[in-house]
């Protein structure tokens, strides 16, 4: 069997390099077995990384039963709900190419054979799978699992009711003392956020392209099962080296549809239409974001979730989990099921005998929450390469809108405005410079949304940026608008008081001025200065993409 690893450990000349691991107390035997890397994310900062620990531990178990030698290495994350509303979610979506590029780096500095990739939230799990694909050593992903939801009264609860409490308070419809047991109580303990949040959403999409076992993204973080999985991930991961089993003979073009399939049934975050053309990227896959469009007419939005729902994802693990989801599909012919996973079986072979436990928590063709899918992609002449909705969540009154804009620079500008009442029924909040080269960083807007729903609005009033939303954002939130405001996008010369027109189901967006006017307001047009002084972000904004393209680096 050749390994990897054999350009460390294999020959005389690598005695320097075994006398190093010899150091860390491994024997000749652990060197002569296959090198198997775990990624762990854990931190202390992030409630979905603080249990981690014994993922790792799990995982390793199962590598040494099945004949291999685990070696650990961490990954930075970024907790987003943590860095919201201030500089530092400039770092989050920056931060997935810290973390591809970190694990790309040890896993080739120190020939591994294999990896293990342990993340759970946001950025982290795309990051890994980014590297994974690049890599393409064997390699699979467990996460740490989706955290519990709180409870208040009788009613289930999540972040997003602490984002939107905060507004309310300042609205003068809650208390502080009523908030102050709503955070006490929301987040609950470890794990991702409880709804279909990016991090859930993430780990639900990582099943679908088969780099999952199932039950990856929906086992809550607090279940015995997840350490059992854990330890079925360490196993199956010596037996994908065995097999010569590798990231890109699995994750192929179908692999992908099948992933923006289940996303529209799920109603996830809008940011998989960051995440999803960026991983195939890696994988040498050219995903176009209006495939969104095309996809979400066949498929129906069969899971309401939080935020747009009541269900979280402990709810949908119960009813049976992303496999009895993907089984739905299949049973309507639409999902490509030949295609291979790490189970080291196709999807059809894995989802025999699978069955839907609840019928309210994923329902069928017939009894879909919505005939068309949870996402959706604009376009017109402030989005020429497009703009990203999470329809699913929107109000019915507000699939269509026309509204006055009320422009803002950057998002503080927006909640400041929201907060102290400057803001109307029926305006279209548009905030600019936001972007991926804008921000920089593209920030997700979770601040804003939560006020406009806090103070009564999120039916009367619609918020248009280039920077994006978080998972936990409802509304008619159109993020993603491209090219942005900084790359000099035609968003950039939108004014106070422009007509925005709004048609979600015809997938259009637009200022209703001529097209001699816009062409006008372009040449006057002068490109701002950054915003946030940083050599890292500076680096990050020369070379980052559009959203349109998955904000990659190009270089």
């Amino acid at each position: 069997m050749n390994k990897n690893s054999d350009k460390v450990t294999g020959k005389i000349d690598n005695a320097p390099q075994r006398s190093l691991f010899k150091a860390l107390g491994l024997t000749d035997q652990e060197l002569e077995d296959p090198l198997i890397g775990i990624a762990n994310s854990f931190s202390e900062l992030i409630p979905g990384h603080s249990d981690l620990k014994k993922v790792a531990a799990a995982v390793k178990a199962g590598v040494r039963r099945a004949g291999g030698t685990p070696l650990e290495f961490g990954t930075i994350g970024v907790c987003d709900g943590i860095a919201m509303g201030h500089e530092g979610m400039h770092f989050s979506l920056a931060s997935r190419e810290l973390i591809a590029d970190s694990v790309e780096s040890v896993a080739r500095a120190h020939a591994l054979d294999a990896l293990v990739l342990i993340p759970n939230c946001d950025k982290v799990v795309p990051g890994m799978i980014m590297a994974a694909l690049r890599l393409n050593i064997p390699a699979l992903v467990i996460s740490g699992g989706p955290m519990m939801a709180g409870q208040h009264g009788s009613e289930n609860i999540d972040l997003k009711t602490v984002f939107e409490g905060v507004a309310a308070v300042k609205a003068g419809k809650m208390t502080e003392e009523e908030l102050s047991t709503i955070e006490n109580s929301a987040c609950p303990g470890c794990g991702s956020c409880a709804g279909m949040f990016t991090a859930n959403s993430m780990n639900c999409l990582t099943e679908v392209l088969g780099l999952g076992l199932p039950g990856n993204g929906t086992i809550p973080a607090v279940e015995a099962a997840r350490l059992r999985l854990a330890k079925k991930a360490g196993q199956q991961i010596v037996r994908l080296f065995k097999e010569d089993l590798k990231p890109r003979d699995i994750v192929k073009e179908e692999s992908f549809i099948n992933a923006l399939k289940v996303d529209m049934a799920l109603g996830c975050s809008t940011n998989t239409a960051l995440h999803l053309p960026a991983i195939a990227h890696e994988a040498n896959v050219d995903l176009e974001i209006e495939l969104i469009n095309e996809i979400k007419e066949q498929i129906p939005h069969l899971c309401s979730l939080s935020p747009a729902g009541e269900h979280h994802i402990q709810d949908l693990h119960r009813a049976g989990g992303i496999p009895a989801v993907m089984k739905i599909l299949q049973q309507n012919d639409l999902l490509a099921d030949e295609v291979m996973t790490v189970t080291g079986q196709k999807l059809r072979e894995n989802l025999l005998g699978v069955k839907v436990a609840d019928r309210q928590v994923i329902r069928d063709f017939t009894t879909a929450y919505h005939a068309t899918g949870g996402l959706a992609v604009l376009k017109g002449n402030i989005a020429p390469q497009g703009a990203v909705v999470k329809q699913a969540a929107v109000a019915e009154e507000m699939l269509v809108h026309e509204g006055p804009a009320r422009v803002f620079n950057s998002e503080e500008e927006a909640v400041a405005a929201i907060h102290a009442g400057k803001i109307n029924s029926g305006d279209v909040i548009v905030i600019k410079y936001e972007g991926p080269k804008g921000g920089p960083g593209m920030r997700e807007m979770l601040s804003p949304t939560s006020a406009i729903a806090g103070v009564g609005l999120d039916k009367e009033v619609a918020l248009l940026t280039d920077g994006r939303f978080s998972g936990a954002s409802r509304g008619a939130s159109i993020g993603h608008i491209s090219p942005e405001a900084m790359a000099g996008g035609p968003l950039a010369v939108v004014e106070e008081n422009d007509l925005i027109k709004i048609d979600i189901p015809a997938e259009k967006l637009a200022v209703d001025i001529s097209a001699e006017e816009l062409q006008q307001r372009m040449k006057s047009w002068q490109k701002p200065g950054a915003k946030v002084e940083s050599s890292y972000l500076r680096r990050y904004a020369s070379m980052v993409s559009s959203a349109a393209k998955g904000a990659i680096l190009e270089v």
